[in-house]
């Protein structure tokens, strides 16, 4: 059944494919789009002032005029306490906001508002891992930052509200417990408007109810979420659906586009089908399948994969794949810190590849070669993210998006498709991290256990480590042998050497040869045989490896023995003899002589002829001798065939 789908995919990506561009700046400007929208978020209290409950459900009742930059509404939260009993609890809330009351059993209980925190006394103790619910009423204009989590807007004279919460942001607009170390196991959101206004956000729209002038919307999602993901917005939207059949049925991807853009955008969007399929063939069904998939546009020139829904500013081919990727990296699975954000951001910047590999294969190269010359675009930095305040460095180009993308490539060249891809869906369904939190160690835990390599050194290389290798690589050919020596150089002292697997292409105008070797330290030397003379050595030509400023060298050819030289030996398909100008000049003669001493084969060489190719294909397997005569110059030896 995977198969019939992955065929399906590729079809239909194909009628789509005239629309697919490569930008070599997409992910830059991806990337810049969001480290400046999350750039003014405020960094949260400590969680540990939030770790002694477990939320289980939110229910989110708002009120947003789009023309009107405010809130108000309630959020009623139903955890269970742990550890030990609860007897108060916080929850975090923007100073900027007012709340107006806090009910316990629809009783007004105690509470106050101090340093972005809403403090609340319980009447009595909670025991452990008892359900029990609170509701905060509250309102008011969400901070305005630059940038904040809660932006009012217009387009084409038609005003729109939307949130963008990663990776502070969430209690700039509600009450919540922000951060990493919780997810709702479910969620119900009201959202009240005037008509005709219509609201996108998280699961599934079950109800519409007019409201008088008012129509509220009430979205249902019944998967476990993080705070960052959980949104709204509000405009006049036009709204359609794709549907994408797969394996496990048919899932609506509902669209809610500004209605002047429309007529575009449906033609744009329509790839996200075998985007969907290439995912689900890939990784398994879509983490909530139960539900939808979504996009709304808005305000903002980049995009953000809340939950189900993700908001757009622009509907480029790479950015529809990154931010659907995140669905399964990112949204399933998600971050357990913002210092692992490249579980995040890279592998949703490298399935992004994956769709231009399996469905516009002809930007797949480009696509790699466009990631490793940013990331050598500076000599330092690592994948791990050591500074959680600065939004820059969460969200960094170049180490967090095309690094963090390119490790992963990397693995895949080491451990080979079957680990690599079995690994991923193994990270994905571990049911201790699946609709949860998880770090790099788990992740790296799961491709060790496929591929039977003990990757620490890889990782503390390239994840921990920073910067990258410049090779220097040495080479000749003796015969059918070539040889070569390489050496690297690093561009950061944090790293001692790379160990990795290089790839070598030897070619000349008509062949070659692409060989894998494994370099585990500076100055080794290697020797394979090849069946053809080459003219250069091509290092990882393909851009499998982060590496820059590598150099080839060809070291001085040897000269020919007595003037000649007859390679492969053995051969199999096919000998060639190589002959120095000053001994061909005049032409020549070579004759090849079974064991017997029967003539096998003659062959006439031109006057400056320097090299002829004989076929021995046809030869049986055994020992040869030839006889080259080339005026005075006279040689004679032995020659092996094989099978």
């Amino acid at each position: 059944m995977k198969t019939t789908v992955l065929l399906f995919c590729l079809f239909y990506s194909s009628l789509l494919y005239s629309q697919v561009t490569f930008d070599a700046s997409a992910l830059d400007n991806i990337a810049k789009q969001e480290q400046n929208a999350f750039r003014m978020k405020r960094i949260p209290a400590s969680a540990e002032n939030t770790a002694n409950y477990d939320v289980k459900w939110y229910r989110c009742r708002w009120n947003i005029d789009p023309a009107v930059k405010a809130i108000s509404g309630d959020v009623t939260t139903l955890f269970t306490p742990v550890g030990t009993g609860l007897t108060s609890m916080v929850f975090d809330l923007n100073q900027a906001l007012t709340v107006d009351s806090v009910r316990y059993r629809n009783n007004l209980i105690t509470w106050t508002h101090l340093l972005h925190q809403v403090n609340i006394v319980l009447p009595h103790v909670i025991p452990v891992n008892t359900p029990d619910s609170v509701t905060v009423f509250y309102h008011g204009i969400p901070p305005d930052n630059g940038f904040g989590a809660f932006e009012q807007s217009t387009h084409n004279g038609a005003p729109i509200i939307w949130t963008l919460s990663e990776p502070y942001g969430s209690s700039d607009w509600w009450p919540c417990k922000n951060g990493l170390t919780d997810k709702t196991d479910s969620l119900d959101i009201f959202i009240r408007t005037p008509k005709p206004f219509k609201s996108a956000s998280n699961g599934t729209l079950v109800s519409e109810t007019n409201a008088g002038s008012d129509i509220i919307y009430h979205w249902k999602h019944r998967y476990p979420v993080a705070a960052y993901l959980i949104c709204l917005a509000v405009t006049n939207y036009a709204q359609y659906t794709h549907f994408v059949p797969y394996n496990s049925g048919i899932l609506p991807v509902v669209n809610y586009v500004y209605p002047e853009d429309s007529a575009v955008v449906v033609t744009q969007t329509a790839s996200i089908v075998p985007m969907i399929q290439l995912y689900d063939t890939l990784f398994g069904v879509y983490p909530f399948q139960n539900e939808k998939y979504g996009h709304a546009q808005f305000g903002w020139g980049g995009g953000m994969e809340h939950q189900t829904m993700t908001f757009l500013g622009g509907f480029g081919y790479e950015l529809l794949a990154h931010e659907l990727a995140h669905q399964w990296f990112g949204d399933k699975v998600t971050c357990g810190s913002w210092t692992d954000i490249w579980l995040n951001e890279g592998f949703a910047t490298y399935l992004s590849g994956l769709a231009y590999e399996h469905l516009a294969p002809i930007y797949w190269k480009r696509f790699r070669e466009v990631r490793i010359k940013s990331i050598v675009s500076s000599p330092g930095g690592s994948v791990f993210c050591p500074d959680t305040t600065s939004v820059n460095r969460i969200f960094d180009s170049r180490l967090s998006y095309a690094k963090g993308a390119m490790i992963l490539h990397q693995l895949r060249w080491l451990m080979g498709d079957a680990a690599f891809f079995t690994g991923l869906n193994n990270y994905l369904s571990d049911a201790a991290i699946g609709y949860g939190f998880a770090r790099t160690a788990q992740l790296k835990s799961h491709i060790e256990a496929t591929s039977g390599l003990d990757l620490t050194g890889y990782f503390n290389d390239w994840y921990t480590g920073e910067g990258f290798p410049s090779y220097q690589v040495n080479w000749e050919q003796t015969g059918d042998t070539v040889s070569f020596t390489v050496k690297q150089t690093q561009s950061h002292p944090s790293v001692s050497f790379f160990e990795m697997n290089i790839p070598v292409r030897f070619k000349n105008a008509s062949k070659d040869t692409l060989m894998r070797f494994t370099n585990t330290f500076s100055g080794q030397a290697f020797k394979a045989r090849i069946s053809f003379h080459a003219d250069s050595l091509l290092f990882d030509p393909d851009y499998q490896l982060i590496s820059a400023n590598n150099t080839i060298n060809a070291v001085a050819e040897h000269p020919r023995s007595n003037g000649m030289e007859a390679y492969p030996n053995p051969a199999s398909e096919q000998i060639t003899f190589s002959f120095n100008a000053s001994i061909s000049s005049g032409g020549g003669t070579i004759w090849i002589f079974d064991h017997s001493g029967r003539l096998a084969n003659m062959v006439a060489v031109s006057a400056g002829q320097h090299e002829t190719i004989v076929n021995t294909g046809h030869y049986a397997p055994g020992l040869y001798f030839y006889v080259c005569k080339m005026g005075e110059f006279r040689k004679s030896d032995k020659i092996v065939i094989v099978r």
